[in-house]
C-alpha cells in the first residue's frame, strides 16, 4: 500500500487527481494551491463553482498556514476533534485559489482521522482539495466499489482503504462571521462543540458544502412519510438498521448503495429520532429525499 500511495502522491504533485478514503466518506483529491487541478474536480464530478470544496491536511501548522485569521476558538475545536469528522471555516490566505473557496473569502479546514488520507497528504506534502469522490448530488462512496461505480471511467486512481467508519460527511463549523455558525451537521454534535467553546449559533451558509436542498441521493427514489402504493419498494426501518446515532449513520450510505443494486422503484426509510445526535443522519436523509 505504501508505495501505491506513492505513486498516487506522485500523481496530485503532477496536477492530476487522486480518489481516497477518509473516516468519513472517500474524496476526490486535488492539489488545493493548484487552480488547474481544482477545476478538474468541478468537471469530473459536474459540480457547479458556487459550491465549495474543504481542503484536508496532514498538520494543524499546515490548517494555520492557511488561514488569514485562526481565532482562539478554532484552536480550541481542532486541538479537542482533529484528526476527526470537523471542518472549521475561517478567513483565508490570498493563497488558496478562489475556485476552492467560490469566491469567497473563508475556506473549510480539517485533518481527517484515516491512516490511508494522512499519509497521503504527508507523502504528497500538499493541502488537498477534496469533495466526495462521486457525480454532483449523488450518493457519497463510503468503499472504493462504490467510487468506480459512481465515476466510471471518470474515475482517477482510486486508493482502497476499506469502509469509512464515520459513513456520513464531517460537520461543518464557520467562523467566517462574529458569532461561530454550525453551517452543516455531523456526528460530531453540538453539545459536543459547545462543550468546548461554549454557545454557537445553528443555520445555512454559502461557505459551506452540502447546502443544496436535493443532495446525497441514491438513484432509488428516496421516499419518507406515506409510503408509495405502486411500484416495488424497499423498507429501510429502524429495526434493519444498527441502534444509535453513530452506528446508524456508518451504516447508511453503505445501505442505499446496496438498494440501488436492488433495482426497486422506491426506498422508503424509517425516519430517526429527532434528537441532537441524530441531526446529522437527519439532515442527510431529508436532502436524499428533496
Amino acid at each position: 500500500m505504501t508505495s501505491t500511495i506513492k505513486e498516487a502522491a506522485a500523481l496530485l504533485r503532477m496536477g492530476r487527481l487522486v480518489a481516497f478514503p477518509t473516516e468519513t466518506v472517500y474524496g476526490l483529491g486535488a492539489n488545493a494551491l493548484d487552480p488547474i487541478a481544482v477545476s478538474h474536480i468541478f468537471e469530473v464530478k459536474g459540480r457547479p463553482l458556487t459550491s465549495p470544496l474543504i481542503v484536508h491536511v496532514a498538520t494543524l501548522d499546515e490548517a494555520r498556514d492557511l488561514a488569514s485569521v485562526w481565532p482562539g476558538k478554532a484552536e480550541q475545536l481542532a486541538r479537542k476533534f482533529w484528526p476527526g469528522p470537523l471542518t472549521i471555516v475561517v478567513p483565508k490566505v490570498a493563497q488558496v485559489p478562489d475556485i476552492v473557496t467560490a469566491w469567497l473569502p473563508s475556506v473549510g479546514l480539517r485533518i481527517p482521522a484515516h491512516p490511508v488520507a494522512l499519509q497521503l497528504l504527508r507523502m504528497a506534502g500538499l493541502p488537498l482539495a477534496a469533495p466526495s469522490a462521486n457525480r454532483f448530488m449523488q450518493l457519497s462512496p463510503v468503499t472504493a466499489e462504490h467510487v468506480r461505480q459512481g465515476l466510471g471511467d471518470l474515475a482517477p486512481m482510486v486508493l482502497d482503504g476499506g469502509i469509512c467508519e464515520v459513513g456520513i460527511e464531517s460537520t461543518v463549523i464557520s467562523f467566517a462571521d462574529t458569532v461561530p455558525k454550525i453551517l452543516r451537521p455531523g456526528m460530531v454534535t453540538r453539545a459536543e462543540i459547545e462543550a468546548v467553546i461554549g454557545p454557537v449559533e445553528v443555520g445555512t451558509g454559502a461557505e459551506s458544502p452540502g447546502q443544496h436542498h436535493k443532495h446525497y441521493s441514491p438513484r432509488t427514489r428516496l421516499v419518507m412519510g406515506e409510503k408509495p402504493s405502486g411500484g416495488t419498494g424497499f423498507e429501510l426501518t429502524l429495526e434493519k438498521m444498527p441502534p444509535g446515532a453513530g452506528p446508524y449513520a456508518a451504516r447508511l450510505y453503505a445501505a442505499l448503495h446496496e438498494i440501488d443494486a436492488m433495482g426497486v422503484d422506491w426506498v422508503w426509510v424509517e425516519m430517526p429520532p429527532d434528537e441532537p445526535e441524530w441531526a446529522g443522519v437527519r439532515d442527510r436523509l431529508m436532502r436524499a429525499a428533496g
